[in-house]
């Protein structure tokens, strides 16, 4: 086995601290995709939390291991080697750096396009012909993972009732779809020891929703993800290897009138031990006009002003990880 060690960390502006306030919390929904209750199951738990565990997922585990073993050799890799696929524009590798707008954590990544037209001549070229990080391994993960994605959102429909099964998965299914692919690693931190930050956690990736419908994340046992409730609080997610955590998106909260709540959520390093995640972020069409279905509003007024994927892509593209980004389409309600 590979063991991954520290990586060079480009020197850019402070990496946030914080309090280790969140506990473990057996709070987490767990959903057996097997069984026939689980759809009302789902959407409980997106009304609710935004977030659960899924077990009998059908994902074979010879692709996650596969994939995952790449991963763990390309992080492996000297930085002199993993910059020839970077920097991120937005895809390829990054490294502390995420998004354009200043925000850090202590993290590296690749950032992957999964439609059919990243192709592997333009796989080649973000990774050179002496990078070794196969295109059958992400396909193979990719596409079982996007096929129980999309089981769980015609699930969500028949929970709601929509008669058009397909009115979220479809999006995913689409040719055009704006899905990508990313895998992080979170090395060992350093010992905080210097008396301000003495007994905080370092952020690997700050708090933030995903904009897309639906994010299906896997990692390695390795703790780190924690999420936020209602009230503001925020708990640990126990780590899960043979498990895959859902998020429900911006998109999907939008579509669902708000009903669903996208989940914010955040990762903390560890000190002693190296988180790996892969995470799939289903997203529609760039033309796409996303707003509440007409069947799940009953006479509501829609609480979101009508805007395609593209629109809101490029706004949450120039906003900070911590923003509200739907409050720029949220509709005023006069008091």
């Amino acid at each position: 086995m590979v063991v991954l060690s520290k990586p060079a960390m480009k020197q850019l502006s402070p990496i946030k601290t914080i309090k280790p306030t969140a506990t473990f919390s057996s709070r987490i929904p767990l959903i057996d995709l097997s069984k026939p209750d689980s759809k009302n199951h789902l959407v409980k738990a997106c009304e609710e939390f935004g977030f659960f565990k899924v077990i009998n997922h059908g994902v074979p585990t010879e692709f996650i291991t596969s994939l995952e073993s790449e991963a763990v050799k390309f992080f492996s890799l000297p930085l002199s080697e993993k910059e020839k696929a970077g920097p991120p524009e937005p895809f390829g590798y990054g490294n502390k750096c995420i998004g354009p707008n200043g925000d850090v954590g202590w993290v590296e990544y690749l950032l992957l396009r999964t439609n059919p037209a990243f192709d592997e001549q333009r796989f080649a070229s973000i990774f050179g012909r002496n990078l070794e990080f196969p295109r059958c391994a992400v396909d193979d993960y990719v596409s079982a993972v996007k096929r129980m994605a999309c089981e769980v959102l015609e699930l969500l429909a028949d929970g709601l009732k929509i008669q058009q099964r397909n009115a979220f998965s479809k999006l995913l299914m689409d040719e055009q779809s704006d899905s990508v692919f990313r895998v992080n690693h979170y090395p060992p931190c350093p010992d905080l020891q210097d008396d301000s930050t003495k007994g905080t956690n370092l952020i690997g990736f700050g708090e933030h929703t995903d904009p897309q419908i639906i994010s299906v994340l896997r990692s390695n046992n390795t703790s780190g993800l924690q999420i936020s409730l209602r009230d503001g609080s925020w708990i640990s997610v126990p780590p899960d290897q043979n498990s895959f955590f859902i998020n429900v998106g911006d998109s999907l909260q939008v579509m669902t009138n708000g009903r669903f709540k996208s989940v914010r959520h955040r990762v903390v390093a560890n000190s002693l031990k190296s988180r790996v995640s892969m995470i799939y972020f289903g997203g529609p069409p760039l033309s796409e006009k996303i707003a509440p279905l007409p069947s799940l509003m009953e006479g509501e007024d829609s609480l979101y002003k009508e805007f395609t994927w593209f629109e809101y892509k490029k706004s949450a593209y120039k906003s900070r990880l911590a923003d509200n980004r739907l409050g720029l389409f949220e509709k005023i309600v006069a008091s």
